[in-house]
């Protein structure tokens, strides 16, 4: 495989710095989509695209069992250096150019020989609503295993080494509007002040409490109201809240809370606080078979002693709600440490480029491991 590899290292830089020079954010990513429709169409791959949807999903083989490789393709929009811009700066490029580079590989070793290989190179991840629209799409009802890779951070997984399970956890962001009565400063009793609403729900949600044993948090993370006239008692405001919690479960209880502790403070203040959810994350469900599978690629590929245990993180990832919609899915992601540094969304992130060609390893060595297994689990049968 190393003599594979090497072939296919000119061909796998180029198409990182194509992707990192041309970033587009969610649902937007329209010149991402062509670029990579094009480029794996020479290439001989049987490529869909969707008319309603940027994102494209590559199918080689057919028949069972089907495994399948998931990678992001959105970038980030961010202040760099003084503009906002739209910016790679969490690894999605490095994704999409190991996802590639997975396919150019299994395509020389000529994998799979039996079964599916399915691709999905899946918009909006940052959105948190690409795998949603890829489970609605019904892409994935026929995926048996499902593999991912996200670069780590040096805080989390040093370079050279490599994890075959992050464990993300949930999250919900949520946005809210309070609707008080604005009044003259010289006569608050006539008012309701937005802000000491604001600051009411923010004494409410941090006294929300659930199991200690437990990584969990809820936040105000915005809030606006006022003008620029200082005698004036703000009746509206508009806020958002970061809601976190390292399991699903947890995750439903605490969003529980928080609800009703923005409703109890409405009632409070005989007011109207409207609020929704505007993005949400689901924690990881991972299984324990493909973490196996995982694991001896990273051994095979790097040794033991650069093997990292799964990890605990609390940043999350929509690749987890193809497992929290389709239970039957058997999936787990990698993390590839990669000497990133200062951090992911750092608008100057920058990571160890030589780590894609070991991300692109130790994917294509799961996805023929579990090949493999299967194969041998069906002549025994």
């Amino acid at each position: 495989m190393k003599k594979e590899l090497f072939e296919i290292k000119t061909t796998v830089e180029d198409v990182f710095q194509h992707l990192h020079a041309n970033p587009e954010i969610s649902w937007k990513e329209y010149s991402t989509t062509k670029y990579l429709k094009d480029f794996l169409v020479r290439e001989g791959f049987q490529v869909s695209t969707f008319e309603d949807s940027t994102g494209l999903v590559v199918t080689v083989g057919s028949g069972k069992p089907c495994v399948g490789l998931r990678t992001d393709m959105d970038a980030l929009w961010q202040e760099v250096d003084g503009e906002f811009k739209a910016n790679h700066s969490c690894g999605h490029d490095a994704h999409m150019t190991m996802a590639l580079g997975t396919l150019l590989l299994l395509k020389k070793l000529g994998i799979p020989k039996q079964g599916t290989l399915k691709v999905l190179f899946q918009p909006a991840e940052e959105k948190g609503t690409g795998a949603l629209s890829y489970i609605e799409k019904g892409l994935v009802d026929d995926i048996d295993y499902l593999y991912g890779v996200h670069l780590r951070p040096i805080q989390e997984v040093g370079n050279g080494f490599a994890s075959p399970a992050i464990l993300h956890g949930a999250a919900k962001l949520i946005s809210g509007k309070i609707h008080g009565i604005e009044a003259h400063g010289a006569r608050p009793h006539l008012g309701i002040n937005a802000i000491e609403v604001g600051a009411q729900i923010v004494q409410a949600i941090q006294g929300i409490y659930l199991d200690p044993m437990m990584s969990y948090s809820a936040k105000l993370t915005r809030f606006q109201a006022g003008g620029e006239s200082a005698n004036i008692i703000p009746g509206n405001a508009e806020f958002s809240i970061d809601v976190r919690a390292q399991s699903n479960t947890a995750m439903d209880e605490l969003i529980v809370k928080v609800n009703h502790a923005i409703q109890s403070i409405a009632a409070l203040n005989n007011i109207k606080i409207d609020f929704n959810i505007e993005t949400e994350i689901a924690a990881a469900e991972v299984d324990a078979t493909a973490v196996e599978f995982m694991k001896a690629a990273i051994i095979d590929t790097i040794g033991q002693h650069q093997y990292v245990p799964p990890i605990v993180t609390p940043g999350g990832e929509d690749f987890h709600f193809y497992t929290l919609k389709r239970p039957s899915i058997k999936a787990t992601m990698l993390g590839l440490g990669c000497d990133l540094t200062p951090g992911l969304h750092h608008p100057n992130m920058t990571f160890n480029h030589d780590s894609i060609l070991t991300g692109i390893e130790i994917l294509a060595k799961t996805i023929i491991g579990t090949f493999q297994k299967r194969s041998d689990e069906n002549a025994t049968d």
